[in-house]
């Protein structure tokens, strides 16, 4: 597969785990990286260049941090933009279908928080519906998130490097087509997935 790692993250210079985790896409031989905020500072997104993007990649990557239950700003703009009716969805609109996507995500909150006792009353897969649903109306294969819980504390509590290790082997998984689609579209994340994955040696 050709994976598309897109990020959005309007402080990047100040994040401490969606920029190392982009850092190691854009290290990665075979992925494409995007970010969105540094391209298109103003919002106006070229809708025909994104759709090109999409349309020569295989696997669509969202990398962001979770806001109010979804990602930032620009990736709703993104979508309503770039998703258009005839492209990417309708009777005549397939130009995404069976490609595969899933969103790679830091939460501020520990793992236990996203459960239906926890605090925020849900797994974060089922927070994450509207991206499934989109990605189920485009024809695409939605798979379960990459999830960093307790993001603010990956670093103090030296948690960095394994979240590192396991990005690393998710992607190489997707780019040489080691990754068990099924079973990543079956979980509630990816993180026991990837994390198989991060001793995988990498191959070009």
């Amino acid at each position: 597969m050709k994976p598309l790692v897109y990020i959005a993250h309007p402080r990047l210079d100040r994040s401490e785990i969606s920029g190392p985790l982009f850092d190691v896409a854009g290290q990665t031989e075979g992925v494409t990286c995007v970010d969105l905020y540094g391209e298109y500072p103003t919002f106006e997104i070229d809708v025909a260049r994104e759709q090109r993007r999409l349309v020569d990649h295989d696997a669509i990557v969202f990398l962001h941090p979770i806001y109010w239950y979804s990602a930032p700003a620009i990736v709703r703009e993104w979508q309503d933009l770039v998703l258009e009716h005839g492209f990417a969805y309708g009777k005549h609109g397939h130009a995404l279908d069976g490609k595969v996507t899933l969103n790679a995500v830091s939460c501020g909150a520990l793992e236990s928080s996203y459960r239906p006792e926890g605090g925020n009353g849900a797994y974060l897969r089922d927070l994450l519906a509207p991206f499934e649903k989109t990605a189920d109306l485009c024809g695409m294969r939605y798979l379960a998130p990459f999830a960093i819980y307790g993001a603010g504390r990956a670093v103090e509590e030296a948690r960095r490097g394994d979240h590192v290790a396991a990005w690393r082997g998710l992607l190489t998984a997707l780019r040489d087509d080691r990754l068990d689609i099924p079973a990543a579209r079956a979980a509630r994340t990816l993180n026991d997935i990837a994390a198989s994955h991060a001793a995988a040696p990498e191959t070009a």
